[in-house]
């Protein structure tokens, strides 16, 4: 593969024409023409901010990416005035003929780029978020307190998939309707698809949901139809960690097998933030699906569409249909598995012991170690990361793992050997992390915090923050950042750094 994935560019905002008012313009209209930098710097110097934050640190949660300058600038578009209830060619407001257009072309889009025929799916591109898609996708398939299945929380799975403690139902998904979750083989930490065939057999769900927020290995489609179809089920696909990878052909196809498919447009898939919902055409389940699902979203779930985002969208789904986009997926898998085993050559337990997709599960109770310890020091030292259960935790509030995922450092040009430097950095931070712990004598985190954030006599560990805060800066300021001109760059004022 190409090393440069995408060339440093200037960002968006500064190739916005900037529209001069007129002489006859009122006095009380001339700032809708004044860029965002004169009209409320404050805003502007935090977006330089974290600006700055993108280019000097290492991204590495599983749920992010760094979108294309194209992207950027589709959503940052004159779209966003429009208001448009409604699908094509039967909205609710006038003066949407383009919008129209360009709601049709990313529908055909999204298809093409998970080679769907349109006779066999179709596809609804307006949700807000992975969320919203979810929520509606249970709103079509669903009768309030029907029963589902998804994998459980603390497994890899997704709030959104029927998640609850037993203080406290935690999402719609679980308020309005019954839920039974589904969990790993301990021995492996792989996905029981015979105990869930048990568990369906008897609670027979009405829908299983099969997808993660944080499994790290491939599914098995074809088993998951054979247990919704003996029970009479729906079976939902939410692909949204996996569904860049999916679309290169490197994760297993669940258009196959099931009857709906949701997924957000900004992990893998590198777009803006918003979701999809894909639905069949043909077969048993599909009577009425598509109005179903339709209506779900509007009128039942949500108003009018993000028609900026939607534009974002189809900018996005036309690079995943490039050839090059193969080429990507296949990097960040390899990524995500040199990292992986890094981790594992220096002693570190990974769930499922290593990784097929974009992202790591890794395991600190062997260390003593909280994932929101190691979250909050990584972030001192310019790596982000996130707090993530592990199969077997008690509570998902206080969690032993981090997840960590590899699409954003692939977007900046990183390769294998990168890879190394950055598992390196987290080792020292593990490390760090112990001594930390140590010198607070205490579990709380703030007691952590304080120690990592202020030197003390006798204390080394906030000194070490800032010596590995600098070889990580130094590190990551020699990359690329999708959208930007890195070149053009000066650190902002009120930054925090060394």
């Amino acid at each position: 593969m190409l090393r440069t994935l995408s060339r440093p560019i200037r960002h968006h905002s500064h190739f916005l024409a900037r529209a001069m008012a007129t002489a006859n313009t009122p006095a009380f209209n001339k700032p809708l023409y004044a860029p965002l930098a004169e009209i409320d710097p404050e805003v502007q110097n935090i977006i330089d901010k974290e600006t700055w934050r993108q280019f000097s640190g290492l991204e590495l949660i599983a749920s992010e990416n760094l979108t294309s300058r194209a992207t950027m600038e589709a959503n940052g578009s004159i779209l966003t005035n429009k208001y448009s209830e409604g699908l094509p060619a039967a909205r609710y407001y006038g003066g949407n003929e383009y919008v129209d257009e360009l709601e049709v072309l990313c529908q055909k889009r999204a298809l093409q780029a998970f080679r769907l025929e349109s006779s066999e799916w179709g596809v609804n591109v307006q949700p807000y978020s992975g969320s919203t898609a979810n929520f509606a996708a249970l709103t079509a398939l669903l009768q309030p307190q029907d029963r589902l299945m998804g994998l459980g929380l603390p497994d890899g799975g997704h709030l959104t998939h029927g998640y609850y403690t037993a203080k406290k139902k935690m999402t719609a998904s679980s308020i309005y309707f019954q839920s039974l979750p589904y969990g790993l083989e301990p021995a492996t930490q792989l996905i029981n698809y015979e105990a869930l065939r048990s568990q369906a057999k008897i609670y027979k769900p009405r829908l299983i949901i099969c997808g993660a927020s944080a499994y790290p290995r491939d599914w098995d489609y074809k088993t998951l139809r054979a247990i919704a179809d003996e029970n009479g089920a729906y079976l939902m696909a939410d692909i949204a960690h996996i569904s860049g990878l999916v679309a290169a052909g490197e994760q297993a196809n669940p258009f196959e097998y099931c009857d709906v498919v949701t997924t957000t447009t900004h992990k893998t898939l590198r777009g803006p933030r918003a979701g999809l919902i894909f639905f069949k055409r043909t077969g048993d389940n599909a009577k009425d699906l598509e109005k179903r699902i339709n209506d779900a979203v509007f009128p039942a779930c949500q108003g009018g569409p993000h028609n900026n985002t939607i534009a974002g969208i189809a900018t996005a789904l036309l690079q995943a249909c490039q050839p090059t986009w193969k080429a990507y997926a296949q990097q960040v898998i390899a990524n995500a598995r040199t990292l992986g085993s890094e981790l594992v050559s220096r002693g570190y337990k990974l769930q499922t012991s290593g990784t097929d997709n974009h992202l790591v599960l890794w395991d600190l109770r062997p260390l003593g170690l909280t994932g929101s310890k190691l979250e909050k020091l990584c972030d001192l030292v310019g790596i982000t990361i996130n707090k993530n259960a592990v199969s077997g935790d008690a509570s998902a509030q206080v969690p032993g793992g981090i997840r960590l995922g590899t699409s954003a450092l692939t977007s900046r040009d990183m390769l294998e050997a990168d890879m190394k430097v950055v598992a390196d950095f987290l080792h020292r931070a593990v490390q760090l992390a112990l001594v930390l712990q140590k010198e607070a004598g205490s579990k709380l985190l703030k007691e952590f915090v304080r120690v990592a954030t202020i030197q003390e006599e006798g204390k080394q560990g906030a000194k070490q923050v800032l010596e590995l805060r600098k070889e990580v800066r130094e590190f990551a300021r020699r990359w690329p950042l999708p959208g930007v001109d890195v070149s053009t760059l000066t650190m902002p004022e009120g930054f925090l750094d060394e």
